[in-house]
């Protein structure tokens, strides 16, 4: 059977391979910028290298990894048009989580789907995901950019991540060096980072009924600027403070708020009491649970309401750990205490009210 149609082609599908080669370029330079000494060739070939000799001067080096993406966030980065703060968030999700077991991270890969690859838009994307792996010390050997068309209309992409750490094997963080009468050591989040925005999505547009760019007295800016406020990266400070500062675990809290990502951490026998009168959580969290009528326990195992990281350390090296992260510019407090389970079923306990 004849057709009178043109043959088929990749472009006729939707598919853009010249824009794709296009995208590549753009991007090289932002990459260059993540580059460690033990970077290997350069962007463009199948598989990124590293090279791994400097491991010989562990004595017993464990890979740490670790994978992840931001959510519905990149629904916000879309409608607004955005795309150079998402990678960032990215960087964050992934290296945050290597970190709390000691690791330093050393490299990344990233993965952007996308409906139709537009170049110019691609390589803002790279170049948050680039701006995020300086800010975490660590590579972004390499990565892959997929153009689906017909499964994502053509302004709408998702990304992914993978990163690989390193740590000495007798110096892994968690649960077994934990201890009663540890200190519990909040750092201060940037905003809502990269978790519950199904939720906010739906306060905001579907309850609220706002647009992004409505101005918001509390934050002082728009909306859509608000919500797209990057994850804080706390890789570098967290690895800062268990070289200079004697630290037992830390908590990456990110979807299922403070208590369930603590828990995660508390060995059995020990419980931590958090105390949420030593911090006032930032006005777009009171602004959420306003503009939706949020219950305070639906905000608590959501969102971060405030803290994105956990340091629990002995109670002598409090005031080294407050100091040297004043010093990194990290707002950090003591939260709570570690104490003797007793009757008790749960692992974390938050107390009292937020400090107003």
């Amino acid at each position: 059977m004849t057709s009178n149609l043109p043959g088929a082609s990749y472009a006729a599908a939707g598919v853009d391979i010249e824009a794709g080669d296009r995208a590549v370029t753009l991007m090289k330079d932002w990459v260059k910028k993540t580059r460690r000494p033990e970077s290997i060739g350069a962007l463009g070939g199948f598989a990124g290298l590293f090279d791994v000799s400097r491991l010989k001067q562990y004595e017993r080096p464990l890979l740490a990894s670790a994978t992840d993406g931001v959510g519905t966030k990149v629904a916000l980065a879309q409608r607004m048009d955005l795309h150079d703060t998402i990678g960032h968030d990215l960087v964050a999700m992934v290296v945050d989580d290597l970190v709390v077991c000691g690791a330093e991270p050393l490299f990344m890969t990233d993965y952007i789907c996308v409906g139709k690859v537009v170049p110019e838009r691609v390589a803002q994307i790279v170049k948050g995901i680039a701006e995020g792996c300086v800010l975490a010390g660590c590579a972004l050997v390499g990565g892959e950019t997929a153009e689906h068309p017909g499964l994502l209309g053509p302004d709408e992409y998702d990304v992914a991540g993978a990163g690989t750490g390193v740590v000495e094997a007798d110096a892994v963080l968690g649960p077994d060096r934990i201890r009663t009468g540890d200190a519990v050591i909040a750092m201060a989040s940037s905003g809502l980072h990269s978790n519950g925005y199904s939720l906010v999505r739906h306060v905001v547009f579907d309850r609220a009924g706002w647009a992004l760019d409505r101005e918001i007295p509390e934050f002082g800016r728009s909306l859509g600027e608000e919500l797209l406020e990057p994850t804080r990266i706390y890789a570098l400070d967290c690895l800062e403070l268990t070289r200079r500062t004697e630290v037992h675990a830390f908590s990456h809290i990110t979807g299922g708020g403070l208590a369930s990502n603590l828990a995660r951490v508390i060995p059995d026998g020990l419980h931590a009491t958090v105390d949420r009168a030593t911090w006032t959580p930032g006005p777009v969290f009171d602004v959420v649970a306003g503009a939706g009528d949020v219950a305070r326990d639906e905000l608590e195992k959501t969102l971060n309401m405030g803290v994105g990281m956990i340091a629990v350390v002995p109670q002598d090296a409090v005031p080294d750990a407050l100091a040297l992260l004043t010093e990194r510019g990290v707002d950090a407090w003591v939260a709570g205490e570690i104490t003797d389970r007793g009757e008790r079923a749960e692992a974390v306990t938050l107390t009292g009210d937020h400090a107003r």
